[in-house]
């Protein structure tokens, strides 16, 4: 089981809404994580995801979030400011993500730590692409989850592109 658990969230064929999933898979391609972490696309499994919480010290949940600010946005979430930020709901994924933080504190298998980076979505309509302002800053979203896992003392190593 790992310490750190990352965790890409949302529903790809929604556009902006499978940024988490997007960034978690840019996460992968442009780096091996350190010993002890891992990194999921979680997609919209809600409750079927509390498993994967066993035994995870660290939680870093990369999401679509509905917050202040013009799309592409980027925000961090951390502890009790995660659920309120989900009481206003975007998609029928984050029902799921708001039972599984509930679900996991009732059964005491809560990660230690619980931070959630996410950004301001603008379309969240069938399609596959993501919008402009969500594909120009989800490499700085990419970088954001890379700075959180080094000041947990876990930099992931940036791959060798040929």
């Amino acid at each position: 089981m790992p310490d750190v658990l990352v965790m890409g969230l949302g529903n790809i064929i929604l556009r902006d809404e499978g940024l988490g999933v997007r960034a978690c898979e840019q996460l992968l391609e442009r780096y091996t994580l350190a010993e002890g972490v891992e990194a999921i696309d979680g997609g919209t499994l809600g409750l079927h995801l509390l498993p994967y919480l066993d035994g995870v010290r660290d939680l870093l949940i990369i999401d679509a979030v509905r917050a202040d600010g013009p799309p592409g946005t980027i925000v961090r979430l951390e502890g009790e400011a995660i659920p309120a930020a989900l009481a206003h709901k975007m998609s029928m994924h984050q029902f799921g993500l708001s039972e599984l933080l509930a679900v996991g504190a009732i059964q005491g298998c809560l990660p230690q730590r619980i931070v959630l980076w996410g950004m301001v979505p603008t379309v969240m309509e069938p399609g596959l692409d993501l919008s402009e302002a969500v594909a120009a800053s989800l490499a700085a979203l990419v970088d954001a989850v890379v700075g959180e896992l080094t000041a947990w003392g876990l930099p992931p190593h940036e791959r060798i592109r040929v």
